[in-house]
């Protein structure tokens, strides 16, 4: 398993919608890259100023992040991202 280090989250995107609320079967072209990511594991946080940072995150979190936010990683055929806690616009909550 992948385990960040620092501020980092490990995240996977959720898939991207196949049909149109209208019922419309969507190609995979047309589809827009997903913007909400599950977390799957978090780093323990940064040491700055001598103060534990607090993650605000935890696992199985729903997350908002940027399109092109972080760095893509493949590990045992999953594609992952791997992104700063910063990066992460907005919690999404039920």
């Amino acid at each position: 398993m992948i385990k960040p280090l620092g501020s980092r989250v490990l995240i996977k995107m959720k898939e991207g919608e196949e049909k149109t609320k209208s019922g419309i079967i969507l190609a995979e072209s047309a589809k827009e890259k997903p913007q909400i990511a599950e977390v799957i594991e978090v780093g323990p946080g940064e040491i700055i100023d001598g103060k534990p940072e607090t993650m605000i995150v935890k696992k199985g979190d729903n997350v908002i992040v940027s399109k092109y936010a972080g760095t893509e990683v493949k590990y045992e055929g999953v594609d992952y991202i791997i992104i700063k806690q910063d990066e992460i616009l907005a919690k999404v909550e039920d």
